[in-house]
């Protein structure tokens, strides 16, 4: 088990409410925020938590293959995520807690929604300057009648009790203190997270780099997605929708590369969050 007693988080997935990565996280993301350099022991976490507009971002899958590589040796993990599917957050988490050796978690740049879950299975955790952990109530699209917003609510509630609980743990507040930070949807400084016990301690600046080239068309995914999540479009849907736009060849230039539309990908990101947004 890892060096801490952290909490088990025990949720299995329900079927009528999908989690996702808040908007306002997806706004405030900035992908190209990365480590300056990464031991053999290294996980990174640089995407959205399971589905991401490539079609797999980080998954559990991943983060246990990876673990199984890595072996009996302490492990870093590095966090730039604006989160995304709660379950698959809680399947890393537990995997991560499940560790049997020293687990340093890095937050590069945002640890938001479903990557703060993540990130509180470090047995250290550590905050870049100008990073932020954003802790919330689970947030969700759900569809139906008032009688489904009902129910949709009462499910998303032991998920809610479930987070509280793990961020109590790691901080030394009360369920109840940090349950309400999440009802507040709290955006928490490094320095901050410190103070709180969120956080163990603080990053060097030159730990932490901006790959430009690493960022290539996510920001403008992630605005495309934030304004589709804002006018009500389904996870479902806005998949479809990406999954049209980039019908072109993958590229084989690495996980930091997009899938290839064409030379003027941007413009036509910039034209389609345009038209979500309703300015023409």
């Amino acid at each position: 088990m890892s060096l801490l007693k952290l909490p088990e988080i025990k949720a299995s997935a329900i079927s009528r409410v999908q989690f996702d990565a808040r908007p306002d996280a997806l706004e405030r993301w900035e992908p190209a925020i990365r480590a300056a350099s990464s031991e053999d022991a290294t996980i990174s976490v640089y995407d959205t938590i399971g589905w991401s507009w490539e079609g797999e971002g980080v998954t559990a899958k991943r983060i246990s293959a990876a673990l199984r590589a890595i072996g009996g040796r302490d492990v870093t993990v590095n966090i730039n995520s604006p989160g995304g599917d709660f379950f698959e957050g809680v399947a890393i988490y537990n995997l991560l807690r499940a560790h049997p050796h020293k687990v340093t978690v890095q937050v590069m740049g945002l640890a938001a929604s479903a990557a703060s879950v993540i990130a509180m299975a470090g047995d250290e955790i550590l905050m870049g300057d100008g990073a932020f952990l954003m802790i919330h109530n689970a947030w969700a699209i759900a569809i139906g009648n008032r009688h489904d917003m009902v129910a949709a609510s009462e499910q998303l509630a032991p998920f809610d009790a479930a987070m509280a609980d793990v961020y109590a743990a790691r901080s030394g507040m009360t369920p109840v203190q940090t349950a309400a930070l999440m009802d507040k949807e709290t955006w928490i400084n490094a320095s901050q997270a410190v103070d709180d016990g969120f956080a163990t301690g603080l990053m060097e600046a030159s730990q932490i780099t901006h790959e430009t080239n690493a960022q290539g068309n996510k920001k403008y995914l992630a605005l495309v997605e934030a304004s589709m999540a804002k006018a009500g479009h389904s996870r479902s849907m806005r998949r479809d929708v990406f999954k049209n736009l980039f019908s072109g060849t993958p590229s084989a230039a690495g996980d930091s590369a997009m899938p290839s539309a064409g030379a003027d990908i941007a413009a036509s990101l910039q034209t389609l969050l345009s038209t979500v947004q309703g300015t023409i």
